[in-house]
């Protein structure tokens, strides 16, 4: 593995995501432009090499640190020019970040803590700006004709120790001065103000004026977490309950939950998550601490109380770089005014945030989920157990709370799609207490069908719509669910998320990676699946640093989440770290010992050929066995041809799987089956090709055939047996009854 010091440029371009739902093939095509006209001709001025394109951005590696700052200068001056004589609508603006550091060299590519860290700084610099490390200041702050201003220490993301940032200040009145204290920033704003008067007056504003001259926030956010968002940001606090009761607790947080899902529908906002909110709900700290930490410029904060049928609310918008309350209000009302004063408070946020709605959201914010207010007591119990990975008990309360929100109300499109998120997750889990994989996935199929009749733009649907497609192999369609379920609530992490997952797995890993940056922005502090998810779309995207940390998260706090065992194996591999590698391996197998390569390429076979390839390869060399327990026939033992046909054609098989499950097996001579265990009842259909029994039973492996062998039973183990049929899914001993 090659290992040296290099100078990194990382450029993204502000507010991609909302440019390309207004015009999104002119928005590539203006990207795609400013690649080949500006960056290029500028990367190869200064000897830089392109690295890649990762959907919005670009990664250049130069040997000097003093051509990459200088490369990067001349672009944003080409792009300011560009800018100003192009339609405000058409205008694209890149953040550049530079830093110095040591990178990993693989191939054509690079990783390594000195990109992530150019990575991070980038998104500290202002729209049409540069930001650098202080690596990259050491080396050029005196050797280029611009100024600079300390950010100082700057806590970033995946980066444990603090990073020293600057910001590049273009214009020529600040060349070769350094600011760093508020004091002098100040004056310095003064005199910088007062050359870019003159020289407006002298030059024209379309040729020189830059949005980088006014650099000075209202107030201060370098506390803050994350650099803030180009439109209003927005976090709402977990409510709090002063009823005295706590059975009122589950009202509290839906009414939380449902401002939050409705702003999220606002595609001129940026909200938080419903995950991370509740991180902090404990959080000791001022308001102005819980937004640092989230990075959002307003917090709603409130208050419920229930007496029968009365409803006390109060509500409050913060301004969090001030501490000023922008509005609030005091509503006491019946309990059934309560979809009333969730439109009254959204609407009031939206007007004081100045957000314009276009009139599909307008549509959308009036939409009642429902009248009936008990069935909406129901699907807010639901929503509050949540979606705990393999706690099959947490999954029946919440399908008997949908359940029943739907018998009182069946056109409640919400309640049907969560029971179509439920069912998906037990099908694509096989957890079978609950249901079969062929029942799972025809109720996710029909749930989300029923919740997308009532309500067309409902973004849960429209997501497990997108995972079945997905994995059905209907790609074209999967991708067109995702972006309409992004499309309806673009604030959504779980939408984005997925839309992720899809977008890597055809393919488009580069929009995949920026897709899952968005989504991790808006929840900030996932849940555990969400940081398994997200881990994955890194892996599938070839992004392994950053992959690894967000599943070694989720492999502690779900220990007994298999993907999260399996997909750390491979990724430790692919990282050339073997024996972290092997203990995944060691511990995925004492968990489930049936784990097999097999099992996973018939699992995986709708991935692109190159992705599988990947994987597999991974697992092996991790230590993953061919088949199940580790089980490998001898040759000669191996039953095949006319044998093979004669121990099906019209038999019944009675033995024990290697779990110690009986089971019972009928196959008739028109090429049908019957199995039967204590657990299982099912049927299907059988071939012999050659040395392989293959079979198929509706609902398993997406219908697909699943082949296996059949050896005389040699081993110590299961003597009084006479066969061995090893398949993907079992490692069974059996003999003929007839």
């Amino acid at each position: 593995m090659e290992r040296h010091l290099a100078a990194v440029l990382i450029a993204d371009v502000v507010g991609y995501g909302r440019l390309s739902q207004i015009d999104e093939e002119g928005t590539r095509a203006r990207f795609q432009s400013d690649l080949k006209e500006v960056f290029e001709p500028k990367i190869a001025r200064h000897h830089g090499r392109l690295v890649k394109t990762m959907g919005d951005g670009l990664l250049v590696e130069f040997h000097s640190v003093v051509d990459a700052l200088r490369c990067a200068v001349e672009v944003q001056q080409q792009k300011a020019k560009r800018n100003a004589v192009a339609p405000a609508e058409q205008r694209l603006d890149f953040r550049v970040g530079v830093n110095l550091g040591d990178i990993i060299v693989e191939g054509e590519d690079i990783h390594g803590d000195g990109v992530n860290i150019a990575d991070r700084i980038q998104a500290l610099a202002e729209p049409g700006g540069i930001a650098i490390s202080g690596t990259t200041y050491d080396q050029v702050k005196s050797k280029l004709p611009v100024g600079y201003i300390s950010l100082g220490e700057q806590k970033v993301k995946s980066i444990t120790e603090p990073v020293r940032v600057y910001r590049v200040v273009l214009d020529p009145a600040a060349a070769g001065k350094t600011i760093g204290t508020r004091s002098n920033l100040r004056a310095w704003r003064i005199a910088v103000a007062a050359a870019a008067a003159v020289a407006f007056i002298l030059a024209g504003v379309a040729l020189w004026w830059q949005p980088w001259t006014l650099i000075w926030p209202p107030s201060p956010t370098e506390r803050f977490a994350y650099p803030l968002p180009d439109k209003p940001s927005v976090a709402v606090l977990p409510f709090i309950n002063v009823s005295g009761d706590t059975k009122q607790d589950h009202l509290a947080e839906g009414l939380t939950d449902d401002l939050i899902t409705e702003l999220s529908k606002v595609s001129g906002l940026f909200v938080i998550a419903r995950h991370s909110v509740f991180a902090v709900r404990d959080t000791a700290g001022k308001i102005q601490d819980v937004a640092a930490e989230l990075g959002v410029h307003y917090v709603l904060e409130g208050t419920l109380q229930r007496a029968d049928s009365r409803l006390r609310i109060n509500v409050k918008l913060i301004d969090a770089l001030t501490g000023l309350s922008l509005w609030a209000e005091r509503y006491d009302r019946q309990y059934v005014d309560l979809f009333a004063v969730q439109d009254d408070v959204i609407g009031k946020i939206i007007s004081a945030l100045a957000v314009k709605l276009s009139e599909g959201e307008r549509d959308q914010l009036a939409r009642i989920p429902t009248d009936n207010l008990e069935a909406y007591d129901y699907y807010m119990r639901a929503e509050q157990e949540g979606f705990l990975y393999s706690d099959v008990e947490t999954y029946r309360r919440t399908l008997s709370f949908y359940q029943k929100a739907i018998d009182l109300d069946p056109g409640f499109a919400n309640a049907h799609a969560g029971i179509a998120r439920v069912a998906v997750d037990v099908w694509r889990n096989d957890y079978n207490y609950l249901w079969s994989a062929a029942v799972a996935r025809k109720i996710a199929y029909d749930a989300a069908g029923q919740a997308l009749k009532l309500d067309p733009n409902n973004a849960r649907a429209h997501t497990v719509l997108a995972l079945l497609q997905l994995v059905d192999g209907r790609e074209t369609e999967a991708k067109e669910s995702a972006n309409r379920a992004v499309e309806a609530q673009p604030n959504d992490a779980e939408a984005v998320g997925n839309l992720a997952l899809i977008l890597a797995q055809t393919g488009s890993r580069g929009q995949a990676v920026a897709e899952m940056e968005k989504a991790l922005r808006l929840d900030p502090t996932p849940a555990p699946t969400f940081q398994l998810l997200a881990g994955i779309v890194f892996y599938t995207a070839r992004d392994i640093d950053r992959a690894i940390p967000l599943m070694e998260a989720a492999r502690d706090a779900l220990p007994n989440a298999e993907p999260a065992r399996e997909y750390l194996a491979a990724a430790y591999v692919d990282r050339g770290e073997r024996t972290p590698a092997a203990r995944e391996t060691e511990k995925l197998l004492q968990l489930f010992p049936d784990s097999n390569l097999t099992y996973y390429s018939y699992l995986y076979d709708y991935w692109r050929e190159d992705d599988l390839r990947y994987h597999l390869t991974g697992l092996r060399e991790a230590g993953i066995p061919e088949w199940p327990f580790s089980f490998a026939g001898k040759d000669a033992d191996q039953i095949g041809g006319e044998d093979l046909r004669n121990l099906v054609d019209g038999k019944t098989w009675a033995g024990k799987h290697k779990n110690g499950t009986e089971f019972m097996q009928y196959f008739d001579k028109a090429g049908n089956t019957a199995y039967r265990s204590s657990n299982t009842n099912i049927t299907g259909v059988v071939e012999v090709n050659e040395n392989r029994l293959c079979e198929k039973f509706v609902g398993y492996f997406q219908d697909r055939m699943v082949c296996g062998y059949v050896y005389r039973n040699t081993s110590p183990e299961q003597r009084d047996m006479q066969y061995v049929h090893v398949t993907p899914q079992a490692l069974k001993y059996f003999s003929l009854t007839n």
